[in-house]
């Protein structure tokens, strides 16, 4: 903006004075101002000269000039409306507060631009949901069996994080799930371990250059076996990439999720939790030594729509220790039955692949069955006695196939249900003491974006 004095009088200064003062700003206006420094009028060299043709002198008042008809925009109205008004033959456009003072001058070449404001960067990331092939993605199996294979799907449930950068060199960190706080002067004393060590883990692999402030939630409990833990650490990464240059791609996201939890924290599991929710969507999934491949499957819309009336979400109320289990996987891995399973998981997940492309869904739900008791052959600890009453008793109203979801042990079942009998299911489950949820097919994966703090937030 122009210095105040350069665009405004007051309406008891002399005609002499507005000229010198129009003479300075350039811009052939003033506008003038009463006793309380509010705007009251306009005045041009025009209107002076009209005046002055009257018989009005330099030495006479302001106020003998003034234009009291004059446009103004108000602060913090649109923008547009302000280019409007210069559109109009409006050449300078006053910009007034709520009692009338001048807080800025517009014109054709005097726009002034938003002021940069601080900005923070919000990622949202999805869970999955698994139909075959889990077990298969674990590394010690795929490199010495030939490859792995599962089908995933996310769905409509998601974790959350937000990222606020710092001027210095502090952290705090937020969980509303577990309702904790680190706080750390700088990176170096944020620590390895001990509480919200995941989080930490993936600050540790990021190595932030800047001091943030990061809150993260979830929609779904710990240990649900709908890949929490791959969620969180993707919306955490995705948040940390807005704030760089050149950003990961969604390989690289993954990849780094999986490094977080799997190297860092050496915590047991397989590669299908972080690309399912990077990448989002129905995807077949290969693993080899040398590559992962992820191959998205293009259902017909109307496929997914009879998929979400067919399939009950069912939490068993109990969560569980993914990590035990693919210890002891891996520990049974080279045992006859273990291979013969692992076998077959693979081989229905090339079956539903075909039959979920074809919209065949009731058999779909019949090969989820019996992927379901293949998997329960990779390890012991995979079902008990308390679960299998669950899968039982679903299977007696009327579900036609279903899994424990992620590792097992716990945590949520998917059920597949025949047509007019999904309410009934529901109702029998929820008579047991069981939650029972829709599943809503969720397109994308990760999603982060950057929004600006409002002014008075910042």
């Amino acid at each position: 903006m122009l210095e105040r004095t350069l665009v405004t009088i007051a309406e008891t200064e002399t005609i002499e004075e507005a000229f010198r003062r129009l003479n300075a700003n350039m811009l052939g206006i003033l506008f003038a101002q009463d006793a309380s420094g509010r705007i009251v009028g306009a005045v041009t060299d025009g209107d002076i000269r009209r005046r002055m043709l009257t018989g009005t002198t330099i030495q006479d008042r302001v106020a003998t000039c003034i234009n009291r008809n004059f446009v103004s925009a108000r602060a913090g109205g649109p923008r547009e409306q302000i280019l409007k008004l210069l559109d109009q033959r409006v050449h300078v456009v006053p910009i007034l507060d709520g009692e009338g003072r001048l807080v800025d001058v517009f014109s054709r070449e005097l726009f002034n631009l938003s002021e940069e404001s601080e900005v923070f960067a919000r990622a949202r990331s999805p869970v999955r949901i698994s139909f075959s092939g889990g077990g298969t993605d674990l590394t010690h199996y795929f490199v010495e069996n030939d490859g792995g294979a599962v089908i995933n799907a996310t769905i409509k449930m998601y974790a959350h994080a937000t990222l606020r950068r710092r001027s210095d060199s502090s952290i705090r960190i937020y969980s509303h799930d577990f309702r904790s706080t680190i706080e750390a002067d700088n990176l170096a004393e944020l620590g390895t371990d001990g509480n919200l060590a995941l989080i930490k883990s993936v600050v540790r692999l990021i190595k932030p250059t800047y001091g943030f402030e990061l809150e993260v939630s979830a929609d779904f409990p710990v240990g649900s076996g709908l890949g929490g833990s791959a969620v969180v650490t993707s919306a955490i990464i995705g948040c940390f990439n807005e704030f760089r240059g050149d950003q990961w791609d969604r390989h690289e996201i993954a990849e780094m999720a999986f490094q977080a939890e799997r190297l860092m924290l050496n915590i047991p599991g397989g590669w299908q939790d972080q690309y399912a929710t990077v990448f989002g969507g129905f995807n077949h999934m290969e693993f080899f030594s040398d590559q992962n491949t992820i191959v998205p499957l293009r259902l017909d819309p109307n496929i997914i729509a009879e998929l979400e009336e067919s399939l009950v979400l069912c939490y068993t109320g109990s969560g569980r220790d993914s990590g035990a289990i693919h210890r002891d996987q891996k520990a049974q891995h080279e045992t006859s039955d273990a291979v013969a399973a692992a076998a077959k998981q693979k081989e229905v997940t090339r079956h539903i692949r075909r039959h979920l492309l074809r919209g065949q869904l009731l058999e779909c739900g019949r090969l989820i069955d019996e992927a379901w008791h293949a998997k329960r052959k990779l390890s012991s600890k995979i079902s008990s006695d308390a679960i299998d009453a669950i899968y039982d008793f679903a299977k007696r109203h009327g579900a036609v196939g279903g899994k424990l979801l992620g590792a097992g042990g716990g945590g949520y079942f998917m059920f597949f249900v025949r047509p007019f009998e999904r309410y009934q299911l529901i109702a029998a489950l929820e008579q047991q003491g069981h939650s029972c949820s829709r599943i809503m097919f969720e397109e994308n994966g990760l999603r982060t974006w950057k929004s600006r703090f409002p002014a008075r937030f910042a």
